[in-house]
């Protein structure tokens, strides 16, 4: 995960608060709205078609976020921040003093954002908005709910001036709350990409010498987490989610450290007592993960422990279909096409067309069949990754 990408997913939560504070907005719209049919003296088809407006603008921000799912495109902070100082516009020019408050309240959304330039050029549009609403208050003022001033420089300097100067005010303080609030979360980004650096780096060091006990190199374990890549954006998982998966599948075989060579490389059949000892090696990779801080080690260890587990129960512990986690249903295909695809000092590897054959056939016995339905419409991806990173045998 890279910083454009931590930055993206944090936009992503603050357009989802924004849009809830968006909805938090119409309540106060049908406050207001209430609030001067009960007074009774202001025409009310003007009240109800501005209210009206306000109320459907509002609900924009949830429909692009919450309906089209488009929380995480860089447009939609834009028309949020639209729609709010819209808002606060239309009822500044209609309600004059009554909503002074609003003119706040796209400035404050904006600082969510820990944007400078979005706080300064939303400023700017709202002393754009209200400079606007004083000409439309002069130029139409039946069309106004609360008209209280029959002069342009008495609006002017009792309405427009002193809105402009608590906006400019408020800006500015905006924006040096933000600067610092960017300064303080870039660092924290900086050090948590380090830190998941070094993780990830710990994990391939620790992969590859597992793989080293055999005559191959960490080729395997690149693949393996290539194909967990491919399955988790098939399920719909998350970015960063698949990124934590596909660096814990590293691990799934760290168990074999406490296996001997002896049994690991034996060409020949195992003993029922030899593949006994291997098939310890899920508990011994659940023993070394156990205690290990952090969601990429927890996954780690859910993979070493159930990734030899079968969809019919006749897997290493005898887990069966929904017991076994599911990203452990995904390794257990990932990690078979890989051994009967791979060269190994005991055996040939199979074509990708061969493996695929065998998948099919087990599919609702070894594999869960859900995941063998993703594997297929990717298998072209599968096939690619495959030739793109041969094993290099180490002499």
């Amino acid at each position: 995960m890279n910083k454009d990408e931590l930055i993206k997913g944090d936009y992503s939560d603050i357009n989802r608060i924004s849009a809830k504070c968006m909805r938090i907005v119409i309540y106060f719209l049908l406050i207001y709205y209430a609030y001067f049919i009960l007074m009774n003296k202001y025409n009310m088809i003007t009240c109800s078609i501005v209210f009206g407006a306000c109320v459907i603008i509002a609900i924009i921000p949830s429909i692009v976020v919450n309906l089209f799912k488009l929380d995480s495109k860089a447009y939609t902070k834009h028309i949020i921040l639209v729609s709010t100082i819209l808002i606060a516009v239309i009822l500044v020019s209609e309600l004059g003093k009554y909503a002074f408050a609003l003119v706040l309240f796209p400035i404050l959304i904006a600082s969510l954002y820990y944007n400078r330039t979005l706080v300064l050029s939303t400023s700017l549009f709202v002393c754009l908005g209200i400079f606007g609403s004083t000409i439309f208050q002069m130029n139409f003022p039946d069309l106004v709910i609360y008209y209280e001033y029959s002069e342009y420089e008495d609006l002017f300097l009792e309405i427009a001036v002193p809105l402009i100067i608590i906006v400019i005010s408020m800006s500015f303080i905006s924006y040096f709350i933000v600067d610092r609030n960017a300064m303080m979360i870039n660092k924290n980004i900086d050090t948590a990409i380090t830190m998941a650096n070094n993780q990830k780096g710990l994990i391939f060091a620790f992969a590859e010498i597992s793989e080293s006990k055999s005559k191959f190199t960490g080729e395997h374990i690149k693949r393996v987490a290539e194909y967990m890549k491919i399955l988790g954006e098939a399920s719909g998982f998350d970015k960063e989610y698949i990124d934590k998966l596909a660096t814990a599948s590293m691990m799934h075989d760290i168990g074999k450290l406490m296996i001997s060579e002896e049994i690991l490389e034996k060409p020949a059949k195992l003993t029922d007592e030899e593949y006994q000892i291997m098939k310890n090696h899920v508990l011994y990779g659940d023993a070394l993960l156990e205690k290990c801080p952090g969601e990429m080690l927890h996954l780690a260890r859910v993979l070493a422990k159930e990734h030899h587990e079968r969809w019919d129960g006749t897997g290493y512990l005898g887990m069966k279909g929904e017991e076994i986690s599911y990203i452990a249903r995904m390794m257990a295909l990932c990690d078979v096409f890989d051994a009967l695809t791979a060269d190994r000092s005991y055996k040939k590897g199979w074509t990708c067309e061969a493996a695929y054959d065998e998948i099919i056939r087990l599919t609702g016995k070894h594999f869960d069949p859900k995941v063998v339905r993703l594997f297929i419409k990717n298998f072209t991806r599968f096939k690619e990754v495959h030739d793109a990173i041969p094993d290099k045998q180490v002499y």
